[in-house]
């Protein structure tokens, strides 16, 4: 425990702010289980997606082992995993938060022109944008990023520059999975125009339009998993501007044009953007 003193004062310090921690060993990954909880034998279920009843005192269980207990940090059954450790990772969810994790500069350029500002911590290949709030994690939601929050881990690099702020819709878009298409009976592009029951916070019409504009430029750009990419540019678009009654025919028309074009059919546009809808309560 002594050969590694600097991530275990981190860990402490992290915990003592109320952050959950765990050690990662060689490979930035969490330690494997030990012989009693291999297999699952303990109840959990394999990659602790959902960790089980196991009451094993090492920190062998991913993130599910991550704790703010100081004892148990200090234990000694934490003690050879410090020893081996090359880093501190903490669960994000477990802390409130959410971790948007950019692996690139093309992926760090989409979020500079999509996301609010945020703290902002810079990582080995990228940097991690980190905001206050919890969802679902979920890996590729496009290319280079990653969501990092409930059953989680992300490893701590220190506090970066910024403030934290408020976790957006235009995130928690990004990691939800389409429904299977909704039953629905034939409808005018105008009967999928929903919404107009608020007031407009939209100061001037360049600001939809410039929202229309990247949301089509992302499908456009989209090189892989364009279904997916769809629905959820429909369901950030809807979420942003689906409230006030400012999208027309013509704004949802260049978005079909744009899905169309890589390959998506009309019924799938339609398919996708009443799904959008439904998601949103609109």
């Amino acid at each position: 425990m002594n050969a590694r003193p600097y991530p275990l004062h981190t860990a402490l310090s992290l915990a003592a702010s109320g952050v959950p921690v765990l050690p990662l060993r060689r490979g930035k990954v969490p330690f494997g289980n030990c012989t009693a909880c291999a297999d699952t034998a303990c109840g959990g279920r394999p990659n602790m997606k959902v960790p089980g009843p196991c009451r094993c005192p090492g920190p062998c269980h991913g993130w599910a082992a991550a704790t703010t207990d100081p004892a148990v940090i200090v234990s000694p059954a934490w003690a050879a995993a410090w020893g081996q450790a090359v880093c501190v990772a903490y669960h994000p969810g477990g802390a409130g938060l959410t971790v948007v994790d950019l692996d690139h500069a093309d992926a760090i350029a989409w979020a500079r022109t999509t996301l609010p500002t945020t703290q902002v911590v810079p990582s080995t290949r990228g940097e991690h944008w980190i905001y206050r709030g919890t969802m679902a994690s979920r890996n590729a939601v496009r290319p280079g990023v990653d969501i990092k929050s409930a059953m989680s881990y992300a490893r701590w690099l220190g506090t970066g520059t910024g403030t934290t702020a408020a976790l957006p819709d235009a995130v928690r878009a990004l990691a939800v999975k389409e429904p299977s298409p909704a039953r629905r009976a034939p409808q005018t592009l105008s009967g999928l125009l929903r919404g107009g029951r608020g007031d407009c916070p939209h100061l001037t019409p360049v600001f939809l339009e410039r929202g229309v504009a990247m949301a089509v430029q992302r499908i456009t750009e989209a090189s892989s998993a364009v279904h997916a990419t769809v629905y959820r540019t429909f369901l950030a678009v809807l979420s942003r501007h689906g409230r006030c009654g400012c999208l027309t025919d013509a704004h949802v028309n260049r978005l079909f044009a744009a899905a169309q074009t890589k390959g998506e059919t009309l019924r799938h546009c339609t398919d996708a953007w009443t799904n959008a809808l439904t998601t949103l309560g609109l």
